[in-house]
């Protein structure tokens, strides 16, 4: 078999071997995307029914949790022996004082014939000493009557359709909102209460975060074994031209995926807040403060569609410097190392292969999303370190969950594949140059 066959078979099983790896990267990619996009939905919906407007902000809410254990303590309120003497020594009290006072009434100068008779005849048949002798047993009478069962029941109804009106007056109207947004949340994930929401997110964002883990893993490593093939290949120059384009495709696959998956995802919350009234336990549980979850695609749409015209021209910058310019490097490098001598050679080919890497941005997004993660997740760490009370009456736990998603590793990768693709071009093109002279 000649050297000329056997660098021709070499060159098919290399396009098979590797056009199938490429396939399976951009299938990684497609799944990758697809369960970003899942994610987002899947905590946007959770952060909608476990806002803090529909919880802690709430009016409604505190109304419920408050008269519901007012109205607990009322229909399990009975005196003890204790409040009973505290109630009965009160009672005398008052019955004592109302007693002075009708006497002092009645023995104030009368200017009246009838006033001078009445204090003569109360006088003569009164005794204010009996009367406040009496007082004991008229508290006792009292105290016992108002501890009877039938007097119990009206004293509780009473106070009870106090609360009830009470309550009625005090309102925010959060609570139809809450109720409607619940409610079509909980059609969505066929779930009836929110402890069955709970566990249905938290199961299916856990087989997300591992899934994507996985394909993550796979696909850069896809890449770089890609590149592994470069030093297996290296002495076979007639390959170069091949195995260049199939790896600028690669680069392509990773620029797609990490500018279309999340790279950053901010969520604070507060975990747990406890508050003690009347002896019982009011507490709110995963009241999301904040949520967002961006791409960079995300990001420079969002900034597009800013009103604010710095805004918008930042979203320009960002999508000419991060997604055109590199577009446009791998045409450049796919033109002069597919094309003939005449392109090689033209200086717009060579401009956009070489010279147009010193105004592509990608390392700078990365270094920024780095730096903007860094500075949130110091921020929320700081602020939300002065939410986190522990007192007898009150306790809170926030919590941070502000990460880097595969979006922004997998954008890393294609930062640092690209790199070496121009390493790897401007060895080609000086080994041909080499050749030529020879």
């Amino acid at each position: 078999m000649t050297a000329t066959r056997k660098t021709g078979i070499a060159g098919i099983l290399l396009i098979i071997g590797i056009g199938l790896l490429l396939c399976g990267e951009a299938y990684l990619g497609f799944r990758i995307s697809q369960l970003s996009s899942q994610r987002e939905r899947l905590k946007e919906d959770y952060s909608v029914a476990n806002s803090i407007t529909f919880g802690i902000f709430s009016v409604d809410q505190w109304r419920e949790k408050i008269a519901s254990i007012v109205d607990g303590k009322i229909n399990d309120f009975n005196m003890t022996t204790e409040q009973k003497q505290a109630l009965r020594e009160k009672v005398e009290k008052q019955l004592h004082r109302l007693v002075n006072t009708a006497v002092a009434e009645i023995n104030k100068p009368q200017k009246s014939l009838g006033g001078k008779l009445k204090k003569l005849a109360f006088n003569a048949l009164v005794d204010p000493d009996e009367i406040h002798a009496q007082v004991p047993a008229f508290a006792s009478t009292i105290v016992n009557r108002v501890n009877r069962p039938a007097s119990q029941k009206r004293l509780k109804g009473i106070i009870s359709s106090k609360i009830d009106q009470l309550e009625k007056q005090t309102y925010d109207n959060t609570e139809p909102a809450s109720v409607t947004v619940t409610r079509n949340i909980y059609r969505k994930y066929k779930v009836n209460n929110a402890a069955a929401f709970e566990q249905t997110v938290k199961a299916q964002l856990t087989a997300i975060r591992t899934q994507t883990n996985n394909y993550t893993i796979a696909m850069v490593g896809s890449a770089f074994l890609a590149l592994c093939l470069w030093w297996l290949m290296r002495n076979h120059t007639k390959l170069h031209t091949t195995l260049y384009i199939l790896s600028l495709l690669f680069a392509l696959v990773l620029l797609l995926v990490g500018i279309t998956a999340t790279v950053i995802e901010v969520d604070a919350r507060i975990e747990s807040l406890n508050f003690t009234l009347l002896s019982e336990k009011l507490s709110f549980t995963n009241q999301v403060l904040f949520f967002q979850s961006k791409s960079i695609n995300g990001i420079i749409l969002a900034l597009i569609h800013e009103p604010k015209p710095d805004a918008v021209l930042v979203g320009i910058l960002i999508f000419l410097f991060v997604v055109i310019l590199p577009l446009l490097r791998m045409i450049g490098k796919g033109i002069l190392i597919w094309g003939r001598d005449k392109y090689a050679e033209n200086k717009l080919v060579r401009f956009l292969a070489f010279d147009l890497g010193k105004w592509d941005m990608a390392d700078v997004m990365v270094v920024g999303v780095g730096m903007t993660y860094i500075g949130l997740n110091g921020i929320l760490k700081s602020q939300l370190s002065n939410l986190n009370i522990q007192e007898e009456l009150l306790s809170t736990v926030t919590q941070n969950n502000t990460t880097l998603q595969s979006g922004y590793f997998i954008f890393v990768a294609y930062v640092v594949y690209a790199s070496i693709l121009s390493l790897i071009l401007k060895r080609i093109t000086t080994i041909k140059k080499t050749n030529k002279s020879s």
